[in-house]
């Protein structure tokens, strides 16, 4: 199912299903009341659980990048939300959807912010496959005081570390689709424009290029994913940085998301900072590029930043005690 503006697209595989989902989607909501949300305090103190802990793990990933074991690690952290009350994912879907801002709801995506691959067939003329990838870093806060966008913007493109982490990001996205694409169809269609996402803004470049023969979307994905935007440089040595350092396993954040068509078009989109539900826990995630001048204060209000783009849209169950 795809919702666009006023419309929404129903897909099955057959037409039984489809009548069935779209019955449902013609039923009356039920009555009820209001959810409950977290009131700012609340929701600062959740987007700020973790930090010191976090800022010691990112001192480490700088003690590695700086001891020559790697180039950078994107290195994130989680939040456990707590059992009680419950957080109603429809309810938080829809406040988030309404801002423009992404969520992500347990057993599958609705709308996950981040690189994403389209690959597809172009339209017109010779027929062939395109390859688009956008790589997105750098991220400073965005509110609503339009004065104040614009010194972080400014900041932003004046920032010597974000200017390099970004540039990295770009140099080796090329170079993983040189892999897969006709030599001298590579192209960076748009370079380090500021593009605002939710509570952030970012440094933003968009990679293009035309499949070779014999290449297909699936030859993208597998060239493309784990994203080095959500892992580091080199990707290898990363992910195993990461694995030294993040506690646990990252389930679904840093992985991928993806629609396919019959006709052999693929869309994937990398899962960021995104609400997560599995079994009886729900978290929230997010992470920040370390290099060797990375700071740990930086780095955890990068985080912080990020979080907002979702913590104030958390909506919970409205049968169940406050906890304001």
């Amino acid at each position: 199912m795809t919702l666009t503006g006023d419309r929404t697209l129903v897909r099955a595989v057959d037409q039984a299903w489809a009548r069935k989902v779209a019955d449902l989607l013609a039923e009356p909501p039920a009555r009820r009341g209001a959810p409950e949300q977290l009131s700012p305090g609340r929701t600062e103190e959740v987007i700020a659980t973790g930090a010191a802990a976090y800022g010691r793990t990112v001192a480490r990933a700088v003690a590695d990048i700086r001891a020559g074991l790697l180039e950078k690690a994107v290195v994130s952290r989680k939040v456990p939300l707590p059992a009680e009350p419950r957080v109603d994912f429809s309810e938080t879907y829809l406040a988030g959807s309404r801002a423009n801002t992404p969520a992500l709801l347990p057993d599958g995506p609705r709308r996950v912010p981040g690189g994403r691959i389209q690959s597809r067939d172009r339209p017109g003329g010779r027929r062939g496959r395109t390859c688009e990838h956008p790589a997105a870093r750098g991220p400073r806060a965005r509110g609503t005081d339009p004065v104040e966008n614009e010194r972080r913007r400014a900041e932003l493109l004046a920032d010597p570390k974000e200017i390099h982490e970004h540039a990295v990001s770009v140099r080796l996205t090329w170079e993983e689709m040189e892999a897969v694409c006709r030599l001298g169809s590579l192209a960076v269609e748009e370079f380090m424009a500021v593009r605002a996402r939710g509570s952030v803004q970012h440094l933003a470049s968009r990679v293009t290029g035309a499949l070779r023969p014999g290449a297909g979307p699936w030859d993208a994905f597998a060239s493309l994913f784990p994203a080095i935007t959500a892992t580091g440089v080199s990707r290898r040595d990363a992910l195993r940085a990461l694995a030294r350092h993040e506690p646990g396993p990252r389930g679904l954040y840093g992985g991928a998301v993806f629609r396919g068509s019959t006709g052999g078009a693929l869309d994937a989109a990398l899962v960021l900072r995104t609400l997560i539900g599995a079994g009886d826990g729900v978290w929230l995630r997010a992470g920040a590029g370390v290099t060797a001048q990375s700071s740990p204060e930086r780095e955890i209000e990068e985080t912080c930043e990020k979080r907002r783009s979702v913590a104030p849209y958390l909506r919970f169950a409205e049968d169940r005690p406050g906890t304001r």
